[in-house]
């Protein structure tokens, strides 16, 4: 029986894609921001996270939370600051949420919440699976931290799932756009070795596997939200140019000319993640874009048509 659910970081990609399938498959939807005047298409509680306060009533709505708020990774260069930022906005806000819940009367049965790929840190060639070692880096850092906050939902007796996202793909905003840039100006090139693997999924997917998250009640623990078949970053190139209709002319861009444009943050694109999907195949689920070239032709021709 579909249900009502409630979705923090509601307003962003993933978030508004997800709010229009569950709303596709009858579900309720509210959003949890700061801001409730901002997005008016959905039922809209608000929340403060530095000021520690959840609307009441959005927790009593809820049969299922979604959790999805942090701030954006590539958004702007890592000062101290944003990485404080970075780190505080994910875990602050999951501290809120389990401090409200344990104190309110509700009736959630769920918590679905966002961890990333980057918990491995760069691991080469190297298939991870969620059983794998950690990284030490920023990111990897962040992700534990991350992790762990969500995790304080089991002990309110929450079914509680974690989705270890790669990178989403869509065109309405996140890397592809970034990427495509360049390619579109004739002038798309691999970065740095171009070796390194990136795990991606079509945000269709992503967002179906959050509603199967949803209504199977075997979800359970931590799950790679990434498509079959990773590809490295040079193969993602040449089929990003092919999707486009674009020749690629450039050699590689060097390491150190990215490191120089993004500083620290330059791990996002020159880190190697070749994160496995066995775990989300074991439970029956099916990935409508299992190759990186149909889930670029479903953006792509979309865009020719």
């Amino acid at each position: 029986m579909p249900g009502k659910i409630l979705i923090t970081g509601g307003s962003g990609l993933v978030g508004m894609r997800l709010s229009e399938l569950l709303i596709d498959q009858g579900y309720e939807v509210a959003h949890l921001s700061r801001d409730p005047d901002k997005v008016s298409t959905y039922k809209t509680f608000k929340w403060d996270v530095k000021a520690g306060h959840i609307d009441e009533s959005a927790l009593t709505y809820a049969d299922y939370i979604v959790n999805l708020a942090g701030a954006s990774i590539a958004a702007e260069k890592w000062t101290d600051e944003r990485k404080k930022e970075l780190l505080h906005s994910r875990v602050d806000s999951l501290n809120l949420l389990h401090k409200c819940l344990s104190q309110s009367e509700h009736h959630v049965k769920g918590f679905i919440s966002v961890s990333g790929k980057d918990i491995y840190g760069d691991s080469g060639d190297q298939l991870v699976s969620e059983e794998s070692t950690y990284g030490d880096d920023f990111l990897a850092e962040v992700c534990k931290a991350w992790e762990a906050a969500a995790w304080q939902m089991r002990d309110l007796g929450l079914r509680t799932v974690i989705l270890r996202l790669g990178i989403v793909l869509s065109i309405k905003g996140g890397a592809l756009p970034l990427m495509a840039r360049p390619v579109k100006m004739m002038a798309g090139a691999p970065l740095g070795s171009g070796k390194q693997y990136m795990s991606w999924i079509h945000i269709d997917d992503l967002c179906r596997l959050f509603i199967r998250a949803i209504e199977d009640t075997q979800f359970e623990g931590v799950y790679n939200a990434v498509a079959p078949h990773p590809v490295t970053n040079k193969e993602f190139t040449k089929e990003l140019a092919e999707a486009m209709n674009k020749p690629l002319v450039l050699p590689k861009v060097p390491a150190f000319a990215i490191n120089l444009m993004m500083g620290e943050m330059s791990e996002v694109v020159l880190a190697s993640q070749r994160v496995s999907a066995n775990k989300v195949l074991q439970t029956g689920f099916t990935f409508e874009y299992n190759y990186l070239e149909d889930a670029l032709d479903s953006f792509y021709e979309e865009e020719e048509d």
